[in-house]
């Protein structure tokens, strides 16, 4: 099987940023939907993917538009699930359970909130259905999950990114299971 190249564009600014906005479905700023067509209208791919929430889906459907294909809708691009986080402010919780989930994110997830490992494999599931240079719009949580399927960088080593919205991540993919990534570009600043 053939090399490919994933870019990993995070979604679009959403109204409310700033929050612990996992599965909550925030609908994206217009803005934020343009700043990411800019930034694809440089890149070359065959497909299109995307998480099914509107923060990604929307821009997703945008760039598909402007480049003729087809949107694939994924679920398993969601962000972390932050289960009774969902929505708040990181000011509003409690400063030691969110320093322990930063610090060991499987042994301490969100109350009712999704394990570090859970989303890691789910978007290891969802790599193995692209064989062919993609554009995926995501959230920063599985964008960061899918950098360490590929690279078998831990939570820490793929934290330490910064990616604010419309930042894009490009890898250097060879089928063929874990660590089969190599980052190529990583473009954080504003397009």
């Amino acid at each position: 099987m053939t090399d490919f190249v994933l870019h990993l564009m995070r979604h679009s600014a959403p109204q409310r940023p700033g929050l612990m906005l996992g599965h909550l479905d925030e609908p994206p700023l217009a803005s934020g939907v343009a700043a990411c067509m800019e930034r694809a209208g440089a890149l070359a791919f065959k497909q299109i993917r995307c998480s099914d929430l509107a923060r990604a889906l929307l821009p997703a459907r945008e760039i598909a538009g402007q480049c003729g294909l087809a949107v694939h809708i994924d679920p398993r691009w969601r962000e972390l699930d932050f289960g009774a986080w969902d929505g708040m402010a990181p000011q509003q919780l409690p400063n030691d359970a969110l320093a322990r989930f930063w610090d060991d994110p499987d042994a301490f997830p969100p109350p009712g909130g999704e394990m570090w490992s859970v989303l890691v494999r789910r978007v290891g599931e969802a790599l193995a259905h692209i064989r062919e240079d993609c554009l995926v719009v995501a959230h920063g949580g599985s964008i960061r999950a899918a950098v360490s399927y590929l690279t078998g960088l831990d939570h820490r080593g793929v934290w330490a990114f910064d990616l604010p919205y419309g930042a894009l991540i490009s890898l250097r993919v060879w089928p063929g299971g874990k660590s089969a990534g190599q980052i190529i570009a990583l473009e954080t600043d504003a397009p």
